[in-house]
């Protein structure tokens, strides 16, 4: 695919005060974050920030509007505080729209948390609540060696903001990663489509944002909330001990249970008196 690259962002949802304040939409989000990327590749005379790049933006969630096929190359949804799981008209109207852009090879498809699932439920495979609850601020994500080899590192990060899941990989489907709360954390098919369960476009401002409101919604509890804030910080989570991050990182069943202890012959020498 050569430039001009032209991605159409389907807004699914609409910011927080602040957010939309600074961003005016999720399409202003994911604009910084692919103008950025373009740009951190140092090809100005092929693609950047100010060629090569065309960006649109489709609010998919009260308009209804969705591009023309003949004008786009790729498509990208969106999270959202909507359920994907959910029939209500725009819901279905955009699972419809996805399934025709799979259906053909040249429109390739992007989906980020609502989108990723969006995506899941399109291509038929189960979408619904987490029996972990939810997953949010920044979290480790396991690579697979497919994971490792687009991502170009061993392991990820990311801000996860979600209680939903896709439950499996739909057919066809190469895996990028899993965390202790989401098996599904990414989807690949080389030439059609890439999702992530968590949020590449977030930084500290929006997540923080996202956590402070929720917990003034009576959504998130206090323990949840404090979790939640303490991983808000992307540079502060990383400069965790391997001891606490651990302990951020363990599911509830792990950290009700007591360790499992294993020892080795040469570890222990019994003395006779």
């Amino acid at each position: 695919m050569k430039p001009p690259l032209r991605i159409a962002i389907l807004e699914c949802d609409t910011p927080l005060d602040q957010t939309r304040g600074k961003y005016g939409g999720y399409g202003g989000v994911f604009k910084a974050l692919l103008e950025a990327g373009a740009d951190a590749l140092e090809q100005p005379d092929l693609i950047s920030s100010r060629k090569g790049l065309e960006l649109t933006t489709w609010d998919v969630e009260k308009a209804e509007t969705y591009p023309p096929l003949a004008d786009i190359d790729a498509i990208l949804i969106t999270g959202s505080r909507n359920n994907a799981f959910d029939n209500k008209p725009w819901i279905i109207k955009l699972v419809d729209f996805v399934k025709k852009i799979l259906a053909q090879d040249r429109i390739r498809v992007i989906g980020v948390c609502f989108g990723h699932q969006i995506v899941g439920r399109a291509m038929g495979v189960k979408v619904n609540r987490s029996d972990a609850g939810w997953e949010t601020a920044v979290t480790p994500v396991d690579l697979t060696e497919k994971g490792k080899e687009l991502f170009k590192q061993s392991s990820l990060s990311l801000h996860q903001m979600h209680r939903d899941i896709v439950y499996e990989y739909p057919e066809g489907v190469e895996q990028l990663g899993h965390s202790p709360r989401c098996k599904v954390q990414g989807m690949y098919i080389k030439g059609r489509l890439i999702t992530v369960q968590g949020h590449p476009e977030f930084n500290e401002e929006i997540v923080t944002e996202l956590i402070e409101t929720r917990h003034e919604q009576g959504i998130f509890n206090d323990t949840l909330y404090e979790d939640a804030m303490s991983r808000g910080d992307m540079e502060s989570y990383l400069m965790l001990g391997h001891h606490a991050r651990a302990k951020l990182e363990a599911s509830k069943q792990e950290l009700d249970s007591l360790p499992v202890l294993k020892t080795k012959k040469k570890w222990t020498k019994k003395i006779h008196p």
